[in-house]
């Protein structure tokens, strides 16, 4: 996947966390899932997102 359609994904992904929040669980897995794509382009991860992966991590009681 390109760069700027992980960058459309993650902005999709924001969108429904907000509007969903009861699907924490689905969110912190797809935000796994993109972070791990742009890890593999070489890209830097945006620090908004890897603070988010981690609340979330932690909040869902995931190692």
């Amino acid at each position: 996947m390109s760069f700027e359609n992980l960058k459309a994904a993650i902005a999709l992904l924001m969108e429904q966390a907000s509007e969903t929040p009861e699907d924490a669980h689905e969110v912190y897995e797809e935000l796994r899932e993109k972070l791990a794509e742009l890890r593999g382009l070489g890209l830097p991860l945006p620090d908004d997102l890897v603070k988010l992966e981690q609340r979330l991590q932690k909040d869902l009681g995931r190692k």
